[in-house]
């Protein structure tokens, strides 16, 4: 999780200096982060549901090693083009890690209690990964150039295949399901395609035609995706699972979490360097408050799920993200250092609020043996959320020059906001604490 994390955070420091050195504009740069999330976003689940049958451990060292060869292809990508897709390749190594850790932490803990602490943790480690990112990444950047934002991966893999091999035992489902690959490549469509047209529809238009030309393409896969899975036996994502309000608020709250989170980190990148002329180094310092406020409250949220289910820390994840946004809607060239800290601050601590609450209530909607597909489909949601946002975010500063920035910014900040508000709604949806503790348990 940490590697995963510490990733995306230094990427996203290191966009302007790629975009400088490639000759990539904002557009293009979108691509470089989702390249990697739409390859993420379209596989965790075909990934989980390979973990449950092949083995948890196994799948997760695989992972491991694909993501630390891709790592080493894009330090060394001579070119954009080279770069986005050791990047999707990238994205397939970490579709086999992050659900795949959340199983194995989900099997090692049978009281739902402990289960509920030990994710808390375990979200803290991406608050972690996101202190240490922009910090070391910048560093490293300004030293040695965004190359070596993906040298850094290497050790940090190479502890953690010694380590995985050393504590973490092999564990399987008993029951494990079938691979649905019709399933899969509509998935990759829906997902692909939607993210796609978000990120080109500022170039192409969003009424020309081959932009309505992917409105339909999504249309329809998403209608053919759903006949499918309602008539296999074992479908790649249970339709009926989103029959359970407490499910279905899980994953559309893990979209609005990683939508308001990428809007922050891509603005705050690209406002911090190009518009306010800050280094690597000192751009990544400045969300430091961010990372700290995520990694300080996602412990304590996991805690505040044990003892009284997920609706009280998701109702501060939403304060908490909506005051950080309607502070950043007043951003401007001058903004002063404190303002833009304690916003950044104020939305990692919903970030480090949201991720608990969200990941157990989920996990709890589905069996012990079927964990690795149930941190799949929240893992999804997170991914395809992240790939929205960064779209979505790339599409409102196109274009717009260092100037005008801070001004173009404002509708960024106006749905990070939006997400925020949305928490609240995802909290009343979320189940009491005794749904939430018996749920954690069957």
């Amino acid at each position: 999780m940490f590697v995963v994390g510490m990733d995306t955070t230094v990427v996203n420091v290191a966009l302007p200096a790629i975009g400088q050195d490639l000759g990539a504009d904002v557009r293009s740069l979108e691509w470089i982060v989702d390249a990697y999330t739409l390859a993420l976003a379209g596989l965790l689940i075909s990934s989980g549901a390979l973990a449950d049958r092949f083995g948890r451990r196994r799948v997760f060292q695989l992972g491991l090693a694909v993501f630390a060869v891709a790592s080493l292809a894009c330090a060394l990508a001579p070119s954009l083009g080279a770069l986005a897709a050791a990047r999707v390749v990238q994205g397939v190594g970490g579709s086999m890690l992050s659900p795949v850790a959340l199983a194995i932490v989900v099997n090692a803990f049978s009281d739902p209690k402990q289960r509920a602490r030990a994710i808390g943790v375990w979200a803290s480690v991406f608050g972690l990964s996101m202190a240490v990112g922009p910090v070391v990444g910048g560093a490293l950047i300004s030293v040695w150039g965004w190359r070596s934002a993906f040298w850094i991966n290497a050790p940090i893999i190479v502890i953690a295949l010694v380590l995985s091999a050393v504590f973490v035992p092999e564990s399987r489902a008993q029951q494990p399901r079938s691979l649905d690959v019709p399933g899969q490549a509509l998935l990759a469509v829906i997902v692909g395609v939607s993210v796609g047209v978000l990120i080109e529809g500022p170039r192409i238009g969003w009424v020309s035609p081959a932009a309505l030309a992917a409105y339909a393409g999504v249309a329809g896969a998403a209608v053919a995706f759903g006949r499918l899975e309602s008539r296999r036996p074992e479908p790649l994502m249970d339709l009926h699972l989103f029959r359970r309000p407490a499910f279905t608020s899980a994953v559309v709250g893990a979209v609005a979490v990683f939508v308001a989170l990428n809007v922050t980190l891509l603005i705050s990148t690209l406002y911090l360097q190009q518009a306010r002329g800050l280094t690597p180094l000192a751009a990544g310092a400045a969300t430091l408050p961010l990372a700290l406020g995520a990694t300080v409250c996602a412990p304590l949220s996991g805690h505040l799920v044990g003892r009284l289910g997920p609706r009280p820390p998701l109702a501060l994840a939403g304060g908490f993200i909506t005051a950080g946004g309607l502070l950043l809607l007043a951003l401007d060239s001058g903004t002063g250092v404190i303002w833009l800290l304690t916003a950044y601050l104020l939305i990692g601590i919903g970030f480090g609020f949201a991720n608990a609450p969200i990941t157990n209530t989920a996990v709890g909607g589905l069996p012990p043996d079927r964990a690795g597909v149930a941190g799949a489909i929240t893992s999804t949601a997170r991914q395809f959320g992240a790939a929205v946002g960064i779209a979505v975010a790339g599409s409102i500063v196109s274009g717009v020059g260092p100037a005008q920035f801070a001004h173009a910014s404002g509708p960024a900040w106006l749905l990070v906001t939006a997400c925020g508000l949305f928490l609240f709604v995802v909290a009343q949806a979320s189940r009491p604490v005794a749904d939430s503790v018996s749920g954690s348990g069957r």
